[in-house]
């Protein structure tokens, strides 16, 4: 029985995605190597940051107060309510910056596993169908420990995300209320030099 039209159509897709799927093997495995080269600074990174937390000291919080202070000594446009309040924004897209960093390895881990381990497995498929059993037996480890170093990266990265959650909450926090305390402070200062104006004005009279 001759070939339909439709069927050669069918596997002229078939070998085409199969040829793009053998393409991305190499880009795939190189994304999950860079992947737990970029986890395990972003682990050494957090370590240290640990550490610096643990003596009292907070980059983000004693930056963004210096900051502040510099900007209420200054005087002029626009007040310093709003300058105030640029800086705490900037403080926390400089944060959420810093998070996504790590964050976008919960959804990039799994995925490039995902695919590190179909690639392989088509391979293994196709080294079956040609009694290449040492290249299936290669394909096939290759898949499994994508899949794994896929998994330990997500998980690792969810870890970290949720202890710099908090950690930039608390941070946040705190920026806040320096802001805040400087504009009290900047309000009191003002009250204070109300009065004294009508009292200048009689002496000098």
């Amino acid at each position: 029985m001759p070939d339909l039209p439709i069927d050669g159509a069918v596997r002229a897709i078939e070998t085409l995605l199969y040829s793009i799927s053998t393409l991305l093997y190499l880009p795939v495995l190189l994304g999950i190597a860079a992947l737990t080269l970029h986890m395990l600074v972003c682990l050494g990174t957090f370590v240290a940051e640990w550490n610096e937390r643990r003596r009292g000291v907070r980059v983000l919080v004693d930056a963004a107060t210096a900051q502040m202070q510099a900007a209420a000594a200054q005087q002029g446009n626009p007040p310093l309510e709003v300058r105030l309040e640029r800086l705490v924004q900037r403080t926390d897209a400089a944060g959420v910056r810093r998070l996504d960093s790590v964050r976008f390895v919960v959804r990039v881990g799994p995925a490039l596993g995902l695919m590190g381990t179909l690639i392989p497995m088509g391979i293994s498929l196709a080294g079956l169908a040609q009694g290449n059993l040492p290249k299936m037996a290669e394909s096939m480890t290759t898949a499994f420990t994508a899949t794994v170093v896929g998994l330990a990266c997500s998980v690792t990265a969810y870890v970290l995300t949720l202890a710099r959650e908090h950690w930039l909450r608390n941070d946040l926090t705190d920026v806040a209320y320096a802001a805040e305390t400087l504009l009290a402070g900047q309000a009191g200062l003002e009250a204070q030099a109300v009065p004294a104006a009508p009292h200048l004005l009689r002496s000098g009279g």
